[in-house]
């Protein structure tokens, strides 16, 4: 009898799973279900180039559709799944019916957080997370119209950017002090309050929406300051939540997302995890973390594939992603909650600058504005997890690459700063 595998969540992560297992030559049923009407798709081009009219729908896809069918790759796509039973091994699914697994992948991702103020549901307050999230966008943002946004973390500046490109007028309500704060801190926060000031956009800090307000549509936004903020529209991105419903009483084990080993395994023989809403163990960090990045839905999709067929290896990648923003391109490696040290190489000012996050003189973050090169290269300096000096870092002369043990030293000529291109993000120039 063929063995059955189900996918839950017809995500990146759960689309790349998927064709994995085949690739692998698993020759049994494969059964990828997703909440959406549409095949797995990437999502970064939604805050980026799809929401700017830039590139098609069609670029975004995963695999066409055909592939699915080509492969024998049963989909039921626009259908969710309610819950899992380990005992029976069975999910059901909405509406009724239940659908037996021999082994289960969970790749359901993240929902985004609302908020609970006045006027919350009135037309013309947006979030994005969806294809469809970005058309309606898309669709308020021609004729020069003014938005509103609440919450600057990365997707709330791309969106920001985004809209100044399509001629929009921008403002924004940050609780915080700056932009990503949360997750930057406040001296790199600073560079994207400059950033985006200097392309228009008009932010307001340490400042709270009470109430949206409008006659069936918002028209004004109030804060906690007693602001009035008039506004056609409005885009809400206020964080976001694994999605573990359909986990309850199954006996997974779920703390921030759906707890897995570095093997992508739950608790529960038969049952993984993979993609944003998988709390992983790290074996380079030796700790659980969930990140919500393109690079990692992929390569844990992958990881995870492989688990299930028992070719497993430990999921250890150095997390990865980017974020383009007007002519700045971004680019954070690895992962940290809290640093001793911050360590500027190159100028924030000049947005010319890649920054580490030291913890005990490890590095175990590194942000990089407009150093694609610089970033990749502090790559292997963050899974070396070796100590190194401050002040060896800061030194433009000193080539990253030669801190890496083994490596021989290279020093440049010269001590000044030159910019490196990014032909594709991650990708490092020669």
């Amino acid at each position: 009898m063929l063995q059955r595998y189900v996918i839950v969540g017809a995500s990146l992560a759960g689309g790349t799973a998927a064709i994995t297992l085949r690739e692998e030559g698993f020759d049994g049923e494969i059964v990828l279900i997703g909440a959406e009407l549409h095949p797995p798709y990437e999502r970064p081009p939604l805050s980026k180039e799809y929401l700017q009219g830039e590139k098609p729908f069609e670029d975004a896809l995963l695999k066409p559709t055909s592939f699915y069918t080509d492969h024998s790759i049963q989909t039921r796509f626009g259908k969710r799944a309610m819950r899992v039973d380990p005992f029976d091994h069975m999910v059901e699914l909405e509406g009724g019916g239940m659908l037996r697994y021999d082994k289960l992948l969970v790749a359901t991702g993240v929902r985004n957080r609302r908020l609970r103020i006045p006027g919350a549901d009135l037309e013309g307050v947006y979030d994005l997370r969806t294809v469809g999230d970005a058309d309606r966008i898309r669709a308020m943002s021609l004729g020069g119209k003014h938005a509103v946004l609440v919450g600057m973390g990365f997707i709330g500046s791309e969106v920001a950017a985004s809209l100044r490109h399509l001629g929009v007028e921008v403002t924004v309500v940050e609780p915080f002090k700056t932009p990503l704060y949360r997750v930057l801190g406040e001296e790199i926060g600073r560079a994207f309050v400059e950033l985006h000031r200097n392309n228009g956009v008009q932010m307001f800090f340490e400042e709270s929406v009470t109430a949206f307000e409008g006659a069936g549509r918002v028209q004004r936004v109030m804060t906690n300051a007693g602001r009035h903020i008039e506004c056609d529209f409005v885009v809400v991105g206020v964080g976001v939540e694994p999605v573990t419903d359909l986990m309850v009483d199954s006996g997974v084990k779920i703390d921030n997302g759906i707890v897995v080993d570095e093997f992508c395994q739950t608790n529960v023989e038969g049952i993984y995890a993979a993609g944003d809403v998988a709390n992983h163990f790290h074996p380079l960090f030796g700790r659980q973390i969930r990140v919500e990045h393109w690079q990692n839905a992929i390569h844990q999709g992958r990881a995870a594939a492989r688990s299930m067929l028992d070719k497993r290896e430990p999921y250890n990648d150095v997390h990865w992603f980017w974020s383009d923003q007007y002519d700045c391109n971004v680019q954070y490696a690895g992962f940290h909650t809290g640093w001793d040290e911050l360590v500027v190489r190159g100028s924030l000012e000049e947005r010319n600058a890649v920054v580490f996050y030291l913890q005990e003189q490890r590095i175990a973050a590194a942000v990089a504005f407009n150093r694609g090169r610089d970033l990749q290269r502090a790559m292997s300096l963050i899974r070396a997890r070796v100590q190194v000096e401050p002040a060896v870092l800061r030194d433009e002369s000193v080539d990253l690459r030669s801190l890496v043990p083994g490596a021989r030293p290279v020093r440049t000529h010269h001590h000044r700063i030159v910019p490196h291109p990014v032909a594709n993000p991650g990708e490092e120039v020669k």
